[in-house]
């Protein structure tokens, strides 16, 4: 898998059809994995993949939607790129998608891997990258399937007991930002959180501005998160963010029929009306 990665990284970068091939290297711990950009055709070996490969790069791209770019993909980062050109960030003739299969990755922090995989793998069926030029590994047939039961949970709980439960998460959250700075769908040149006028979020770290942070940055992923989970993994003080963006993801899918970062040709929900859409909410 790796020296398809390369051979084709390298025939990429020779006949100048990318001029950057974005993918994965050994971190300095020499254990782990981060985001690597080659140049160079001889630089193609630094390239790896492994079950320690969880950022997502599409993230990347936004930075390069104007230049021929190769990119190493994993499911969920395809379902990003999707999402990317779905609302007009990129250009799919600037990109060149080596789409990578996924049985999933492992739960990772510098110099340590755990055995037991993040909260997007552990619900995720979606082995098979769903945009690529060039596949590595063998497509997986069987159907994805969607799996709530964690949604499930919270959702049979009272509204005070998951007022109880959100509170205790959110009033750890430290605003660092760590998840905006981190997610595809996030790309405003300016976010509502460092606007001043008007003011939406005060500057100090209390549980009233954490709770509006967290749950208008949810709202503004509705029918958008493409399920990376990469701000759950990227959260210093451990917030199951992910419970949020699924259960916004189960709603959308019931309501709408719709997963987001699936098909660049379906235009989403939120930004049409249909007026058959019926929300169970009166006339």
């Amino acid at each position: 898998m790796i020296e398809e990665i390369r051979n084709k990284a390298k025939e990429l970068l020779e006949t100048k059809t990318v001029d950057c091939v974005i993918g994965y290297e050994p971190a300095t711990d020499n254990l782990t994995s981060r985001p690597v950009f080659i140049y160079e055709p001889s630089q193609v070996n630094r390239l790896i993949f492994d079950e320690t490969c969880v950022h997502n790069l599409s993230k990347y791209l936004i930075n390069r939607r104007y230049k021929p770019t190769g990119i190493v993909a994993k499911p969920c980062d395809t379902r990003g790129i999707n999402l990317l050109l779905n609302e007009k960030q990129l250009r799919r003739e600037n990109l060149f998608i080596i789409g990578v299969v996924c049985s999933g990755i492992r739960k990772v922090r510098f110099n340590q891997i755990e055995n037991s995989m993040p909260t997007k793998c552990q619900y995720c069926s979606q082995h098979t990258p769903v945009i690529y030029d060039f596949l590595v590994g063998e497509p997986v047939t069987e159907a994805p399937t969607h799996n709530y039961s964690d949604i499930t949970e919270i959702e049979n709980m009272s509204p005070a007991q998951r007022k109880a439960f959100w509170s205790e998460h959110f009033d750890r959250c430290i605003r660092c930002y760590g998840c905006r700075q981190v997610c595809a769908g996030c790309y405003c040149y300016e976010c509502f959180g460092d606007e001043l006028d008007p003011l939406w979020v005060g500057i100090r770290i209390a549980p009233g501005e954490n709770w509006v942070w967290n749950t208008v940055r949810a709202f503004h992923l509705s029918a958008r998160c493409i399920a990376c989970g990469e701000c759950e993994h990227i959260c210093p003080v451990n917030i199951p963010l992910m419970l949020v963006n699924r259960k916004l993801e189960k709603d959308t899918l019931h309501l709408f029929d719709f997963e987001p970062g699936i098909d660049t040709e379906i235009v989403p929900p939120f930004a049409t009306y249909k007026k058959e859409d019926k929300l169970g909410t009166g006339e």
